[in-house]
């Protein structure tokens, strides 16, 4: 019977990891003035797996839209609903919407979701002018790394979770230069059941002020400093770094 218990989890936990990654993004295609490297890491308990996201959408003008979001939920009814709403912030990113605004349908998605209610963080980044539009759904603060400066939390207003409802979203800037990193994650990565959060985000902002690895590894160390086996959430993080604009003729904007 346990043995059969076992196989029916395994079973479960690779359905829904299969669901997962099918609905994450494929290598992005190159990007104006951007660098980019994601990586997800599923729980190791079945009943975990499922809700978080991440999307890098080439737009309009050289621009890009960097999306990240944790349903707040687990399974493969999660992940279901992880794949609605990445859906809808795709085709929300296609009409050239303020991030805020974005935010504010993907809201009214959430809300017909049932029970479930999500996290996001939803930035347009615009390599001509170097800067980044973010707006964020209860989502943990983003990392920036400035080159020649120690790694700080963004200071973005945080917002209520998608699917709350009735409280409208912000959009604020900041810059981003050629050099700089921006690192977008879900709770995963930092939160444990015996740690304040506030040392877990002082223990990431310690591991990136390290000297800088490439992009890829940089998700690697992040992930094999902070977790642990017995971690009971699963992860998704995208580290993008600014570089300057290709010559004319030689981009990539849409």
């Amino acid at each position: 019977m346990a043995i059969d218990n076992a196989r029916r989890h395994e079973s479960i936990r690779n359905s829904a990891v299969t669901l997962q990654r099918s609905l994450l993004p494929k290598v992005p295609p190159r990007l104006a003035g951007l660098d980019v490297a994601s990586h997800y890491q599923p729980a190791e308990a079945s009943s975990e797996v499922g809700g978080d996201w991440y999307d890098i959408i080439p737009l309009d003008g050289d621009r890009t839209a960097l999306v990240i979001g944790d349903v707040m939920g687990n399974g493969i009814d999660a992940a279901a609903a992880m794949g609605r709403l990445r859906a809808a912030t795709s085709a929300f990113a296609d009409l050239d919407l303020a991030p805020d605004e974005v935010l504010r349908h993907l809201d009214k998605i959430a809300r017909s979701l049932e029970h479930y209610i999500a996290t996001c963080a939803y930035v347009i980044y615009t390599p001509h002018e170097r800067t980044c539009c973010i707006s964020n759904a209860g989502h943990l603060p983003p990392v920036v790394a400035r080159e020649g400066r120690r790694p700080e939390l963004l200071d973005v207003p945080t917002g209520a979770p998608l699917g709350v409802g009735g409280i409208p979203f912000s959009t604020m800037s900041f810059e981003l230069n050629p050099g700089d990193r921006l690192l977008l994650y879900t709770d995963g990565l930092v939160e444990t059941r015996h740690h304040p959060i506030d040392e877990r985000l002082n223990a990431l902002l310690l591991l990136l002020d390290e000297p800088r690895r490439p992009l890829g590894e940089t998700c690697e160390w992040l992930l094999s400093s902070l977790r642990h086996s017995d971690d009971h959430d699963d992860v998704a993080l995208l580290v993008a770094e600014a570089r300057p604009l290709d010559p004319p003729g030689t981009g990539s904007g849409r």
